[in-house]
């Protein structure tokens, strides 16, 4: 396929990302956790971190980090604790069985990955994903200034 103007490069992407983040949703789902609590648990496991910093890291913002905190408190997987340096600020704390979930998650996560990308040719693969990754660490690793921006959706620690 060529690089023509007939190529909807955003449909395509668009609609790739969807189908991937419903696969992701429903396989997830029976394990109890949600892509984007995935993404939470798996941001605080890296490093000691406030619930503002994990909604950094992950794109979310703070209203949804504080519904998706209040649900992985609710189910036992994290907690929220006072930060040791800022006594307005919350860190976010792990538990064993959050631990455990993430680890489930993750191996469902490697599973569904190497499926779709199991289902292109084997030269096609990582092609692919370099393209991609240098796509958003290049050319598009800084948004174009928009009166109204499309709303960003929190999947980015999905990806790795």
């Amino acid at each position: 396929m060529g690089t023509t103007g007939c190529t909807d490069l955003m449909m395509l992407l668009h609609l790739t990302g969807h189908a991937l983040e419903t696969e992701l949703t429903a396989r997830l789902a029976e394990i109890g956790l949600t892509p984007r609590a995935r993404c939470v648990l798996s941001s605080a496991l890296a490093a000691e971190r406030t619930q503002s910093e994990i909604a950094d890291d992950v794109s979310i913002d703070k209203t949804t980090m504080v519904v998706t905190m209040d649900a992985l408190e609710q189910a036992g997987f994290a907690e929220r604790k006072p930060s040791p340096t800022d006594r307005r600020a919350r860190v976010i704390a792990v538990t064993d069985a959050g631990r455990a979930i993430t680890e489930k998650a993750d191996r469902v996560v490697a599973e569904v990955y190497e499926s779709v990308l199991g289902s292109l040719p084997v030269d096609e693969r990582e092609g692919l994903v370099n393209g991609l990754t240098r796509l958003l660490e290049g050319r598009l690793s800084t948004p174009m200034p928009c009166e109204k921006p499309p709303r960003k959706r929190a999947l980015r620690h999905a990806v790795g």
